[in-house]
């Protein structure tokens, strides 16, 4: 009997009187537990009390006032989704349904931006650029959005980074802070990691993001730092310049003295693949060297941003509205659609990337009289109206007002086979949490929204064998919570919350295709979110006891985070 086995039935039997009377909420019995560490999984029981985990082991001779037979499942912690954009999703659909039928019961949020702080212009131009999914902005800070949502009612878990970009007091001017504005950058950072903040995000190929430089990310990251955060970056460059973009980020992690975790870690573009050899070797040494360099990966071979990510950075500067006028102008366009094509260029070209325009899926626009393009290539388009392809992506950002959704094939299924077996590799979607109604149907997103984590378990795990189920497990749960500092949560351990999942590893599946994306994922028979039964057999319960997780720098109570918001 391991460790952890021994640990649960000695804590049972030291307190005999309230193990002998049948007073446990649930027991989950016969299933085979991974308790997350990476060891292999054990036949046993788990037995849990309100929203904690009471007792693991062999429970024969005790009662649950409800009981699951998980005979032939395997019984996990729940799933951490390292990179999760279900900031407005859940707002629309507190179910979280696309990311719950897979077992994520923790959504962390803010990829370089996050829901706050907001100033007014900010939260003005929040209020304006909604499109499907309405709300009013009615918070101003990091802390009172996630507060928001779970007062709404939300099955996960929600936690956020605060994004580098949200603390950018200089609009989307491209320039060097003041000491002053840099001050005030890093008041607003150290105000969001006192309400929790995990640390510090940046996304640094979109603009205003791009316009920092190394010093002052450093600045920024060393006040996460101060409260045991972390920084995370969409580092500067995933393509032909990603080398120096991962000296970038050791260097932020080893002047600022914090962890870094690399967003989405991938080789963008075909003559690019070769060099995730390179990275995964100076990661290693960086980590040899004793900083704590981590990454989070997606299982797909393609990509997913705006057509933003395929035109220069210089043109986008003043924000959305000076990008769409600029690109009205002829001369603009000109130059524009020849950095497009110069692989020389000091910024992370999609385009090129993409190596074709065949290879840029469009799958989200803002209005309906453009939504008929919804599934074409942009070449699709481009031969449907005759213009050159690089003056028909400018032209559906004009006329969309948006940066247009795209899917960018770019990536080796080889290289995603390689990064899956690093030890320091966790799991995050870059999508939101949907369902297959509703407004979610106006868009064809990227399919990782729907079949991230299944796809690990089920094509990775099962079919091809690339890691052992218990690994898998823990970079899904223990992995993920030890580098964001969250306590009691990410195991399967008496004391801990009680967020398990109990999934049939013989039929969990992605069904999602790029073709077809809204499909939710099957084989994840139940979930529990802090006790709370939300999958029963594989259908959503209607329960919302989703809460915010806080970081380590959190200034709130223990009762506050104990105390539950749930909307039934």
């Amino acid at each position: 009997m391991s460790r952890w086995i021994r640990h649960a039935v000695t804590t049972c039997a030291a307190a005999a009187a309230a193990c002998a009377s049948p007073d446990y909420d649930l027991i989950v019995r016969n299933g085979t537990v991974y308790d997350g560490s990476g060891d292999p999984g054990i036949v046993a029981d788990v037995a849990i009390n309100a929203d904690t985990i009471a007792a693991i082991g062999d429970l024969a001779d005790f009662r649950g006032r409800a009981e699951i037979d998980a005979t032939g499942l395997a019984v996990a912690p729940g799933f951490i989704n390292m990179l999760s954009w279900a900031n407005t999703s859940l707002i629309a659909d507190g179910r979280g349904l696309s990311d719950i039928v897979q077992g994520v019961t923790l959504e962390v949020m803010g990829e370089g931006n996050s829901m706050g702080p907001l100033n007014e212009q900010m939260r003005q131009r929040m209020q304006e650029r909604q499109t499907d999914i309405q709300y009013d902005v009615a918070w101003t800070t990091l802390d009172g959005y996630l507060r928001w949502l779970v007062e709404r009612g939300v099955s996960p878990n929600v936690a956020s980074f605060v994004g580098a970009t949200s603390v950018y007091v200089l609009g989307y001017e491209d320039r060097a802070p003041t000491p002053d504005e840099l001050e005030q950058m890093r008041g607003l950072v150290r105000q969001a990691m006192e309400e929790g903040a995990m640390g510090v995000s940046s996304a640094l190929i979109y603009t205003p993001a791009f316009y920092a430089d190394t010093d002052e990310l450093i600045a920024l990251a060393a006040v996460a730092g101060e409260y045991g955060g972390m920084y995370i970056s969409h580092m500067r460059d995933e393509a032909n310049h990603i080398l120096d973009a991962l000296d970038e980020l050791v260097t932020i992690a080893r002047e600022a003295d914090v962890p870094a975790e690399i967003y989405h870690l991938k080789s963008s573009g075909r003559r690019n693949w070769a060099k995730l050899e390179e990275v995964i070797e100076r990661v290693q040494f960086a980590r040899h060297q004793g900083l704590r360099i981590t990454a989070d990966m997606y299982t797909y071979h393609a990509s997913s941003t705006g057509l933003n990510a395929t035109m220069p950075p210089w043109v986008q500067e003043g924000g959305h509205d000076a990008w769409v006028e600029r690109l009205k102008d002829p001369e603009i366009r000109e130059r524009v659609k020849r950095e497009m094509n110069d692989p020389e260029g000091r910024w992370d070209n999609t385009w090129l990337s993409a190596g074709s325009p065949q290879n840029i899926l469009l799958v989200g626009f803002r209005n309906d009289s453009l939504r008929y393009l919804t599934g074409k290539t942009l070449a699709d388009v481009a031969e449907m109206r005759g213009t050159p392809p690089e003056e028909t992506a400018m032209d559906l950002v004009i006329q969309d007002d948006s940066r247009v959704g795209c899917v960018f094939f770019t990536m080796s299924e080889d290289n995603i086979r390689e990064k899956i077996a690093i030890p320091w590799v966790s799991f995050g979607s870059d999508g939101a949490a949907m369902a297959p109604e509703g407004v979610f149907l106006n868009s064809q997103p990227h399919p990782r929204g729907y079949g991230n984590f299944a796809r690990l378990l089920g094509k990775f795990v099962r079919e091809e064998r690339v890691i052992p189920l218990e690994e898998a497990i823990r970079k899904l749960t223990s992995q993920p919570a030890s580098n964001l500092g969250i306590k009691n949560r990410g195991k399967l351990e008496v004391g801990y919350f009680a967020d398990v999942v109990a999934f049939d590893p013989t039929e969990i599946r992605d069904n999602a295709t790029f073709e077809q994306p809204h499909q939710l994922a099957t084989g994840m028979v139940h979930v529990f979110v802090n006790g709370v039964q939300v999958v029963n057999d594989g259908q959503h319960t209607g329960a919302l006891p989703g809460r915010v997780v806080r970081g380590p720098g959190w200034k709130g109570t223990a009762e506050e985070e104990s105390t539950s918001s749930e909307t039934e």
